[in-house]
């Protein structure tokens, strides 16, 4: 019986080909739009995580600032000022801490035998590098060593080292920092910078006991650490300790200035995730339109072919014959244009491959850009939706043929 049943569907489809054909064109057109933007969403998550990825996420910064609520009988508008001690209470005292470093840093001249710039150098410990991820493209980073010997060494980013060295080797080198001399024991490989005005990749990094030869580090400028466990209770339990030393209320964010990137990730995850649904609602829309379409072909089918099922009746065709040879000529219908559909949104993704989004306002930021790459899951969900899709368009002008009543159906002309 289904043998028979698909046989007719097919040689009805055969018979209308014209019509077949556009109708699977539409399908395989809005099957491979709910593919193409499910990828798209799929990679505009990929690619900011790749931001925050370059970093680092589970980092933690904080920086002094100025009270603005009263405390007990302290008033607002102390300076909040970090210092050594505060560097060993946050080790001690905040929970799932690995890797903690003090910051300090100033504006100096950098000076070698050809070129004068003025940009930033900061002291830190040599775990810096770990939180921040800063790999070096050329030599190394500072280690312990020369933090306990006070080492005049430095890591530079890699456009200073072009800047100062062009082309030459630049680890070996000697510089002035501030009119100090430092011998150049690594360059960094560059990071996302948008823009020239940003400084990133001219950052000049010393260890933290040298830098007292450059500025007075009794006064830390900020406090980084990367840490294990929920970022919101990490974040809580840092506000709670610093309040408690500086006296100033955990809630008063004008005390202190706290970086967060969990945070700020997951409110681009919460983007990403709107962003993907909306996609997907257009992607069920642009597909929905194809299925009417496909109802308005079924439904003229039924009409033309309408004495054809008078006949059928009056043979002894019952009424789920005539509904699955419908619900059969839908289906294929359905089937062959989101094959066609799904193999034309593969040939989308290889042919487009990238799409240019961060790279496109920073430098070295090619890993950041959006790649149309299709997971199995956006095919499972596109092949969902298709096959609701097909089987509402289908079911309606199937039911219709079904009910038909075999006498007036005879009669049609």
């Amino acid at each position: 019986m289904f043998k028979d049943i698909w046989g007719q569907a097919w040689e009805a489809m055969v018979y209308n080909r014209r019509r077949t054909a556009i109708t699977m064109i539409g399908m395989a057109w809005g099957i491979a739009t709910v593919v193409l933007l499910l990828a798209y969403g799929a990679g505009f998550s990929r690619a900011i995580e790749a931001i925050f990825a370059q970093w680092g996420t589970n980092i933690i910064g904080t920086f002094p600032g100025r009270t603005s609520e009263q405390a007990g009988g302290e008033k607002s508008g102390v300076l909040v000022r970090f210092t050594q001690d505060d560097l060993d209470r946050v080790a001690i005292s905040v929970p799932g801490i690995e890797r903690i470093s003090p910051q300090v840093q100033k504006d100096v001249p950098v000076q070698n035998d050809l070129h004068t710039y003025t940009w930033t150098v900061n002291g830190v410990l040599p775990v810096f590098q770990d939180i921040w991820k800063l790999d070096t493209d050329q030599g190394r980073f500072f280690n312990g060593e020369e933090e306990q010997q006070r080492a005049h060494v430095c890591v530079i980013g890699s456009e200073a080292k072009t800047k100062l060295f062009s082309g030459a080797w630049g680890v070996g080198e000697t510089i002035r920092l501030n009119g100090v001399l430092f011998t150049v024991v690594g360059v960094l490989a560059p990071k996302m910078q948008e823009g020239e005005d940003n400084d990133r990749n001219r950052q000049i990094y010393v260890p933290f006991s040298t830098m007292s030869d450059i500025k007075d580090t009794k006064y830390l400028d900020g406090i980084w650490f990367n840490y294990r466990g929920d970022y919101q209770m990490v974040e809580k339990s840092l506000r709670e300790t610093l309040a408690v030393a500086h006296h100033f209320r955990p809630s008063d964010h004008n005390a202190i200035y706290v970086a967060n990137l969990m945070t700020e990730l997951h409110q681009f995850q919460i983007l990403s995730l709107a962003l993907q649904v909306l996609l997907s609602l257009v992607g069920a829309l642009t597909l929905g339109i194809a299925g009417i379409g496909l109802m308005n072909i079924m439904l003229v089918a039924v009409q033309q072919r309408t004495r054809e099922i008078g006949v059928e009746k009056a043979l002894g065709a019952q009424k789920r014959h005539i509904l699955l040879q419908f619900l059969a000529e839908a289906f294929v219908i359905t089937g062959v244009g989101g094959m066609s559909g799904i193999v034309l949104a593969y040939l989308v993704s290889i042919l487009v491959g990238r799409i240019p989004f961060y790279s496109a306002l920073a430098l070295h930021a090619e890993g950041a850009d959006i790649y149309l790459r299709i997971s199995p899951l956006s095919v499972i969900v596109a092949t969902v939706i298709l096959a609701v899709t097909g089987l509402v368009s289908g079911m309606i002008p199937a039911i219709r043929a079904a009910n038909l009543d075999p006498i007036e159906a005879l009669r049609y002309e």
